[in-house]
């Protein structure tokens, strides 16, 4: 294997160099507008070197619609060496309308059970339907994050709670991490995302006092040296073609011992109107090129 391969799918993360220390994962929004089938977002995924992929649950959804069986599509996964380390899904776990939050749960079942039959981990938990209220009460979000938990340990998936930097609940990281710490679930955990955290006004210095058994996916990205206030998801670019202190994040997350996936989440027109190939493959290798960037020293 030459010095910038991608270890074996499956390997140890101890195989992997020191100057990629990561796991590699495609989140399909990057894709999205390309309109493909889940089977072919796997296909190409595994064809650039990604080793993981995370799909929305619209997704596995609409191939259930079109006739799809799962376990063809976890042999599928298994055949091309991708796990799915994280899923994207809406669940309304967070509200303090019993009801709504009621239904989201069973929303959220029925996701926790999807992701569980293709062998899917974890689960993105956002602040779905809270992102205009404020004043919420941490500790009720921590007790209902724990319900969460509890309901996705059932199925062994986790959810993360997702920083949301649009969002007036769990906008910023210490918010979202008082929610972890507070929820009183050895399965708690955290999803950040480069672009949210510079949305939401967090200091990137508070990665450093997270771990590895925090931090399991980050969501990566770049985005565009202009006002905070007008960055929206669209103005995502691909890691190094921006500003964010990429360098200052991976040697952050290096040293806290994070071994987990970076999933590449972008949401950017322009990505949207080229071949979907070479959109995967661009990402995958300019996420290495920064990474490698930032450990190389």
């Amino acid at each position: 294997m030459g010095s910038s391969a991608l270890p074996a799918a499956g390997a140890a993360t101890a195989a992997r160099d020191p100057k990629e220390p990561f796991g590699y994962c495609l989140n399909t929004s990057t894709i999205r507008e390309q309109k493909l089938p889940l089977v072919d977002e796997i296909d190409l995924a595994a064809e650039a070197g990604y080793t993981a992929i995370e799909p929305w649950l619209r997704e596995i959804e609409q191939y259930i619609t079109n006739g799809g069986q799962l376990a063809d599509l976890r042999k599928r996964l298994s055949d091309q060496g991708i796990t799915v380390e994280s899923a994207i899904g809406f669940a309304e776990w967070i509200v303090d309308d019993d009801a709504r939050r009621a239904k989201g749960l069973e929303q959220a079942k029925r996701d926790f059970g999807l992701i569980a039959e293709i062998g899917g981990k974890r689960l993105a938990a956002p602040p779905a339907g809270a992102t205009k209220e404020t004043g919420m009460s941490l500790q009720k979000i921590a007790d209902r994050y724990h319900a969460l938990c509890e309901l996705g340990m059932s199925f062994g998936v986790k959810p993360q709670v997702e920083v949301w930097g649009h969002s007036s609940t769990l906008g910023r990281l210490g918010e979202s991490m008082y929610v972890v710490l507070e929820s009183r679930h050895p399965a708690a955990c955290l999803l950040p995302d480069v672009y949210h955290l510079h949305k939401g006004g967090s200091d990137f210095l508070g990665l450093q006092h997270l771990s590895s058994d925090t931090i399991q996916v980050f969501h990566v990205n770049d985005y565009p040296d202009a006002p905070r206030a007008e960055l929206t998801d669209a103005h995502r670019v691909y890691p190094g073609d921006g500003v964010a202190p990429l360098d200052y994040i991976f040697r952050t997350l290096r040293d806290i011992g994070f071994t987990g996936y970076l999933s590449l989440e972008l949401f950017n027109k322009e990505y949207w109107a080229q071949d979907a190939a070479t959109v995967v493959k661009t990402g995958l290798e300019k996420t290495r090129a920064a990474v490698r960037k930032a450990l190389s020293t």
